[in-house]
């Protein structure tokens, strides 16, 4: 979880990059930011953005006076919280007032009238709790297989992962979608991605990345990378989502 507030975006936008986790934007601010998913359909506000949003570089933001509450969600967790079953937001976005009706409107208001981020945080965090108590909890076993492939990098093989279940590739498959929102193979190519491409922001070689992070060589990171960001290494090294991440989620890992 962490706080931005940004006096202006620029007139390109803030190109979205993919992460591994469910995307919470709680805005409160006297200025508001639109969000276009790459198919001409525009968010204003509060919104969700499924594990994997942001493929191909077409989700950009715009805004100005824009404050926000942004958490990151592991897939694990985020169903209960949401509220919604995580394949239904795979790979895309929603508008919270679509999900939480009124109530997303309430939290805009009591978030603008906190005066500190220390509050805005601790009142983020019980409302996130409260409704993950109030749901059922995701499969202890696939809780389990999805903290496997982060902790891997996303270099565990499916049927590895599959065996020390005792479950079949088949059964591994559906109940990782139906309910993390995608295919373990999907997950764990995008945990690659994410790791990645913020070793790329940090200023490693690209070849290192590639032969570390399970790619078969540097053209394979390439595609990856244009895949998941529609741009190459070079220009995702420098990009404005990812290089606030040392700041804005010190400890690394989603809420």
């Amino acid at each position: 979880m962490t706080g931005f507030r940004v006096p202006g975006m620029s007139a390109g936008g803030l190109r979205v990059v993919p992460h591994a986790a469910v995307m919470l934007i709680l805005e409160f601010g006297a200025g508001g930011s639109t969000v276009e998913d790459g198919a001409e359909r525009w968010y204003r506000g509060s919104v969700v953005g499924g594990p994997g949003a942001g493929s191909g570089g077409g989700v950009r933001a715009w805004g100005v006076d824009v404050e926000c509450v942004q958490v990151r969600l592991s897939p694990v967790v985020a169903g209960a919280v949401m509220g919604t079953c995580p394949a239904d937001l795979a790979g895309s976005l929603v508008s919270l007032d679509d999900l939480w009706g009124g109530e997303a409107a309430r939290i805009r208001e009591q978030l603008a009238e906190i005066p500190s981020w220390a509050g805005r945080f601790a009142f983020t965090e019980t409302l996130l709790a409260r409704r993950r108590e109030a749901r059922s909890p995701v499969d202890p076993a696939l809780a389990w297989a999805w903290n496997r492939i982060v902790v891997s990098g996303g270099l565990v093989r499916v049927d590895d992962l599959a065996a020390e279940l005792g479950w079949s590739r088949g059964r591994l498959w559906a109940r990782f979608r139906s309910q993390l929102g995608l295919p373990p193979k999907s997950a764990m190519r995008l945990v690659r991605f994410d790791r990645a491409a913020h070793r790329l922001v940090a200023g490693e070689d690209a070849a290192r990345v590639a032969a570390d992070g399970g790619y078969c060589d540097q053209s394979h990171l390439h595609r990856e990378v244009r895949a998941f960001t529609g741009g190459t290494p070079a220009t995702v090294s420098g990009e404005p989502f990812l290089t606030v991440d040392d700041r804005a989620w010190p400890t690394g890992a989603p809420f």
